[in-house]
């Protein structure tokens, strides 16, 4: 797959920043939404699997990567909006959609409330808890952007290299392969002002606030209306050590079950991070996901 191309869309507050390899035509697109944190070209790897020819847009969302930097991002929603206007303007679909983490939930929510635009979707460990989770959320959706633990990572670096070569032997990225940790930090990273260093782009205030928007939306309210055909993949199962532990899957594991057309898998060599860790497995799935609808 050639390198994508790079745009830019109005999005509320300023411009939404995509990346498209490939061009629209026969057979469905593919729409692929990034977690919290990361950004649309942590999908190289798994671009980079799919055949030749396939039409794949991803977006950086709300807060993230190149796009639009508001004051917080809690609201995950409005995240999807901005997703759901870009594809309109568009005019591209029905497509394949492809979530992972928060972008799963996204993905769950546009199909809910746009049915015409996803033919199909692959939610890759979504982050959708149990319903009364949500009514007693750990943190509150006001709650000081400082209470949480992502408020103070480190966001300057000399290098996208030297971020690389740090995390290289840290958890989680340590397990990551090493072209997709690449990628990450060479895209993650935007110059300073000072241009002497360079800073992360998803700056960790807003990675917080995102981290505690997951909780201000409940998705059972909108869970039974994805009518197509929504494959949830899992990551393995087990005891969680705080809520930045993604050694085992956050999501429901009846999750799949609420929804119509849902199927429920999981990947009991994964850690949350599947999309970094399988690339290519994933990129499997997406495909027979993309020939069922096409």
């Amino acid at each position: 797959m050639a390198a994508p191309r790079e745009h830019r869309a109005p999005a509320k507050g300023g411009e939404q920043c995509w990346f498209e390899w490939g061009e629209a035509g026969e057979g469905p697109s593919i729409l692929l939404l990034h977690a919290t944190g990361f950004h649309a070209r942590c999908w190289d790897q798994v671009v980079a699997a799919l055949p030749d020819g396939v039409h794949v847009i991803a977006p950086d969302l709300r807060g993230h990567g190149r796009s639009v930097k508001p004051a917080d991002i809690r609201d995950w929603a409005e995240t999807a909006a901005d997703v759901l206007s870009l594809v309109r303007e568009r005019s591209v679909g029905p497509m394949v959609g492809v979530g992972h983490s928060m972008g799963g939930w996204c993905l769950g929510w546009l199909a809910a409330h746009a049915p015409a635009m996803i033919a199909r979707g692959v939610m890759v460990d979504p982050v959708i808890l149990a319903h009364e989770a949500y009514a007693n959320p750990l943190f509150a959706p006001d709650a000081a952007v400082s209470d949480h633990p992502v408020s103070r990572r480190r966001e300057r670096w000399d290098s996208w290299e030297a971020m690389a070569e740090h995390f290289s032997t840290r958890t989680p990225y340590a397990g990551w392969q090493r072209a997709v940790l690449d990628d990450y930090c060479r895209y993650g990273l935007l110059s300073a002002p000072d241009r002497d260093s360079m800073l992360l782009a998803c700056p960790a205030a807003i990675e917080a606030s995102a981290y505690m928007g997951s909780m201000k939306s409940d998705p059972h309210d909108w869970l039974g209306q994805i009518a197509c055909p929504m494959r949830v993949v899992r990551a393995k199962q087990g005891d969680r050590m705080g809520v930045m532990d993604f050694s085992n899957s956050p999501t429901w594991p009846g999750l799949a079950d609420a929804m119509p057309l849902g199927r429920d898998e999981q990947w009991n060599d994964c850690t949350h991070f599947i999309p970094m860790e399988a690339p290519k497995q994933l990129a499997s799935v997406i495909m027979e996901e993309w020939r069922a609808a096409a």
